[in-house]
């Protein structure tokens, strides 16, 4: 007779991870077949991204701009002070070489005794004419010394402050390549999501910008022919010197935007409207942050006159020209050039006549 060993039966447990497991893996299939591709960002998504990062990197331009000036600064100021030190010690080395000659000629006279050189001399009279003459010797001696330790202190001081200056500027120069680093960075990301784009799409993305830019000069001069030296309708003129640097960054209409750059070939926005008060014989400071608090504030947009700075956003990071209805005249961003905008572009905080 066949014996019949019944099978075991799978525990509870284990019919349960089982049941899990094939459900977890029955949903991941439905998922993957239901899930839509991934989809590439649209060319406007992709200008949002890149325009906040050119924000950003301008941010840390005027940043780096600022530590490029105090490191200029700082350079000419230690260059002043080695220079003083270096001199200081000739004098230094001149008053110690006045008191070696000093020395000599007091140990040419004698070195012993005094009392004992007047009981010595067989001519007491000269001896005290002499005498007298020693003691003017070691005040002159007296007085050497005291200018020796003098320049010494001087020297002191001013070689702890080119010191504190080179460990200063030291620091700037590290700044200064972080501040870069950071842009480029920015920058570098912005052309990674441009370059997601096909060339249809970038072009058709300056192709609007540029009929912007026009809209913009139109409204901005007198006829969209004018010469663009000729002042701007809207806008009441500012200063004979005010209009000749906004002449001067007219002509540079077109000149690339590069971070740094102050001319005369490109700019960044500071570089630009620095530079072109130069031109009319007027120095403003080199950043942003710096010219709005040169002159005077303008409060509100209806107050501005052509020429006027106009700057932009909280933290003071950009600048431009006012060019009259309610336009700016500007170096935009890296990738752009010099060029016109409507002033609602941007966040405006207020503007400054020089």
């Amino acid at each position: 007779m066949a014996s019949h060993r019944r099978l075991k039966q799978p525990g509870r447990a284990r019919v349960t991870v089982l049941t899990a497991t094939a459900a977890a893996a029955v949903a991941l299939t439905s998922q993957a077949a239901n899930a839509a591709p991934s989809e590439k960002p649209s060319k406007d998504e992709v200008k949002s991204k890149v325009d906040k990062l050119y924000e950003e990197a301008e941010k840390a331009s005027e940043k780096f701009n600022g530590a490029k000036e105090k490191q200029q600064k700082l350079e000419k100021q230690v260059d002043r002070l080695q220079d003083k030190v270096a001199r200081g010690q000739d004098d230094l080395n001149d008053l110690r070489g006045g008191l070696g000659s000093l020395a000599s000629a007091q140990y040419r006279s004698g070195g012993i005794d005094p009392s004992l050189q007047l009981f010595l001399s067989a001519d007491p009279d000269s001896y005290l004419d002499k005498a007298s003459a020693l003691d003017q010797l070691s005040t002159k001696q007296a007085e050497a010394l005291k200018k020796i330790q003098a320049k010494q202190r001087t020297l002191a001081q001013q070689r702890k402050e080119a010191s504190d200056k080179l460990a200063d500027l030291a620091t700037t120069r590290e700044e200064l390549g972080k501040k870069k680093r950071e842009v480029q960075g920015k920058l570098g990301e912005a052309q990674r999501l441009l370059n997601t784009l096909s060339a249809k799409e970038r072009a058709a993305l300056k192709a609007k910008e540029d009929r912007a830019s026009r809209d913009a000069e139109r409204k901005a001069s007198d006829t969209a022919d004018a010469p663009r030296t000729k002042a701007p309708q809207g806008g009441v003129k500012g200063s004979s010197r005010t209009m000749a640097a906004y002449a001067a960054a007219q002509s540079k209409i077109g000149s690339p935007y590069v971070y740094g750059a102050s001319g005369p070939s490109s700019f960044d926005c500071s570089g630009l409207t620095s530079w072109a008060y130069a031109q009319a014989d007027v120095s403003i400071p080199r950043t942003s942050q710096a010219q709005a608090s040169f002159g005077t504030r303008i409060a509100s947009q209806s107050d501005l006159k052509v020429g006027d700075l106009v700057i932009f956003y909280g933290d003071l990071h950009h600048v431009g020209f006012y060019a009259g209805n309610g336009q700016v005249l500007h170096a935009p961003r890296t990738g752009a050039v010099v060029r016109y905008e409507s002033i609602n572009n941007m966040p405006f905080q207020f503007g400054v006549r020089i």
